[in-house]
């Protein structure tokens, strides 16, 4: 059983759509997705630099272009995703690339709700300065019970002996100097403000506004959704959902859980691949994984698809 995964914010490099332009169609699915949102996605994705791309704002209609981009380019029709790929999954803002990918909502309204949601979100970062760090390694539960007596929230639970936590950059701080017993390393992530967190809960708002007037359809297959790794039946819900879940923890240890359950024998991760793939090596022994990270990627992937589709 295949799974196909789309990775969050902090995943994006410098240049990283450069090599994706030679294949036929993106560079024209990408500039019109750019004119949907009013933003030029082939020049930050491939000339910007790690801090214009670290913008909230851009990032995260980045992520989502290159997900979707990457993800058809496995496939000769893209109506051979949802009959090959037995479930489908997100972190955080991969979660819009996985609910396009799972025909809840085309790909341009996927777009401009993104770019809404990375607005909103880099507003409502912008009102105290906040950030994330990724904790590596020690006991989840002594790690949740010493982030909050420090006032921080675990806004990720990753599963794999990693936790991200995220709170004021003063917070950040004490953290950093008072590590939870057993954790290695405190490591900051390149991400504007501390998501996930009722620090973004003016975000909520402006993106439920947003999506007014969508009509999400079902997912054609098996959607997990980050809330509590279960699988989600309904485009209405999963909609409610990705609204929701901007100021409340990723739970992808869940998630993990979930693809366990459902016999899942190989993760594959769209580009900017990497991070989803490495947590899967972790915590799921024995399950086949790759990363898109380049075109060269492709065939091995599609080899992936050929062995494990359903």
């Amino acid at each position: 059983m295949l799974v196909l995964v789309a990775p969050g914010q902090g995943a994006q490099t410098p240049g990283f759509l450069t090599p994706w332009l030679e294949l036929p169609g993106v560079r024209g699915a990408l500039e019109a997705w750019s004119d949907a949102v009013q933003l030029d996605l082939v020049r930050f994705g491939t000339e910007g630099d790690a801090e214009e791309i670290r913008d909230t704002a851009v990032a995260q209609p980045l992520l989502v272009a290159a997900g979707l981009a990457s993800a058809y380019s496995l496939f000769d029709d893209p109506a051979e995703l949802p009959r090959k790929v037995g479930a489908i999954a997100g972190h955080s803002v991969g979660e819009l690339t996985a609910a396009a990918l799972a025909g809840v909502l085309p790909d341009e309204e996927t777009v401009r709700l993104v770019r809404a949601r990375g607005l909103a979100m880099a507003e409502a970062a912008a009102i105290t300065e906040t950030g994330m760090s990724a904790l590596l390694g020690g006991d989840p539960e002594v790690s949740v019970a010493h982030l909050e007596k420090l006032g921080l929230t675990p806004a990720n639970i990753n599963g794999a002996g990693q936790i991200v936590a995220a709170g004021t950059m003063e917070q950040l701080a004490a953290l950093n100097e008072d590590k939870p017993e057993g954790v290695r390393k405190v490591v900051p992530l390149k991400v504007a403000g501390a998501f996930h967190t009722l620090h973004m809960a003016p975000a909520v708002d402006k993106l439920a506004e947003a999506a007014e007037g969508l009509a999400p359809a079902d997912p054609k297959l098996t959607y997990v959704s980050n809330k509590d790794g279960q699988a989600v039946a309904t485009g209405a819900e999963v909609l409610r959902r990705l609204i929701g879940q901007v100021a409340n923890p990723v739970r992808w240890d869940l998630c993990m859980e979930t693809f366990k359950a459902l016999g899942v024998t190989a993760l594959i991760e769209v580009c900017p691949g990497g991070t989803l793939t490495g947590l899967a090596k972790r915590a799921l022994p024995g399950v086949q994984t790759l990363a898109l990270k380049t075109p060269d990627d492709l065939d091995a992937a599609r080899e992936l698809i050929a062995e494990h589709s359903a």
